[in-house]
């Protein structure tokens, strides 16, 4: 295995995150405290978390966790579910166990970064770029043009991070399919299913479409709770799942009590905090619709299909690096640039920034924004007749 580079977010995120004003590039739904999770549950699982031993836990998680997991999936049972601390070490294990030398992998792009280094430091990997031209479309005839004999997994992401997208349900149906003629593990990051704009358009997980898939997930994103640190990876391959079980013994080995008991707590109530989330993102939309429409030659805006992150597109001279590092140095206000997405395997925009639309009171950082703009008539200055990026 070679070395993994460095995480361009996380370095991004290391310098800036906690120390901009306005964090406009968050990933997540906007979290909630303790005692308001703990008003959510029953009696039951508030007794549970007063009164818990703060011991090791199981490897492949709380038993009581991994059935009500086990419950938002149409096919899958609790002992289809393998429970890790947070999404990013679920595909760190997933990866290792799956591939190895001389294997190959297909990945779409743009992705988070993980999701194409990890491979790599593994094996051959082959990137299909989302189309920016038509929608950030996946074309489904270049992922099966990309496949090999030795392909062992196509990776995929939506609603995507960063751009939002959503593919027709029927196009991921046949994804699946694809991969299960094939033998191919389709693994799946479907950590912002829940905050589909248009709930009709919310994907099937793909471990209810195929024996063979992994679906992962997390209380990170949808539910807008990164702090608990729990995700999981559902796989109705028990004899793989054991295999990832095993390798996860190398990492944490188990996670935390407390974090599996609040996850429990979380899941049972996600009606209600999905509820509360896409409502809070759908009266962000409008603020953010009316702030790029303010300037129709500088920026390109598009609201997500799903997820709380978008990928706007800058006009203005300079390019979008310099605008992000002005922006966040000057004005405190924190995007995250298009080079943070670039990829090892494809083409990918230079001209795009990530903002995330699912944090609360986003006008303060918006009027930071503009204030910035107006302060700075240079940058105002749009490049017209530009291609599409």
């Amino acid at each position: 295995m070679t070395r993994l580079p460095d995480f361009r977010l996380e370095t991004h995120f290391s310098r800036w995150e906690f120390t901009a004003r306005h964090h406009m590039t968050a990933s997540d739904v906007r979290t909630m405290t303790l005692r308001e999770l703990l008003d959510l549950a029953d009696d039951e699982d508030r007794a549970a978390f007063e009164n818990l031993s703060l011991g090791y836990t199981e490897t492949y998680g709380d038993p009581a966790l991994r059935a009500v997991i086990a419950e938002t999936y149409e096919r899958a049972d609790a002992a289809d579910v393998l429970c890790f601390a947070g999404a990013e070490e679920a595909l760190y294990v997933a990866m290792n166990v799956l591939l190895d030398a001389g294997d190959h992998a297909v990945v779409v792009t743009p992705n988070y970064q993980a999701a194409e280094t990890v491979p790599l430091a593994l094996c051959e990997v082959t990137g299909i770029a989302l189309d920016p031209a038509r929608d950030w479309a996946l074309d489904l005839d270049a992922v099966e043009a990309a496949i090999r004999p030795e392909t062992r997994v196509v990776s995929v992401n939506f609603p995507n991070n960063p751009t939002g997208k959503v593919i027709p349900a029927a196009d991921f149906a046949e994804l699946a399919r694809l991969c299960d003629e094939r033998g191919i593990h389709l693994f799946s990051d479907e950590v912002y299913r829940g905050l589909e704009r248009d709930p009709a358009r919310t994907l099937p997980q793909a471990a209810d479409l195929s024996e063979r898939a992994l679906s992962l997930n997390v209380t990170s994103k949808s539910l807008g709770l990164p702090g608990l640190r729990i995700g999981w990876i559902t796989c109705r391959d028990r004899e793989l799942l054991s295999r990832l079980e095993r390798a996860k013994h190398y990492t944490t080995i188990c996670n935390s009590a407390p974090g599996e008991v609040l996850a429990r707590i979380a899941l049972k109530a996600r009606a209600t905090i999905l509820e509360r989330n896409r409502a809070l993102i759908a009266a962000n939309l409008p603020v953010f619709d009316a702030f790029f429409a303010s300037y129709p030659g500088l920026f390109e805006w598009r609201a997500p299909d799903g997820g709380c992150v978008a990928y706007p597109r800058y006009l203005g001279p300079g390019g979008v690096e310099e605008l992000c590092t002005r922006l966040v140095e000057e004005a405190g206000v924190l995007l995250l640039p298009a080079s943070v997405y670039r990829s090892e395997l494809t083409a990918t925009p230079t001209d795009r920034f990530r903002v995330g639309v699912g944090r609360a009171d986003p006008e303060a950082g918006l009027a930071a924004f503009a204030d910035w703009l107006r302060a700075n008539p240079d940058v105002v200055t749009p490049r017209f007749g530009a291609g599409s990026g």
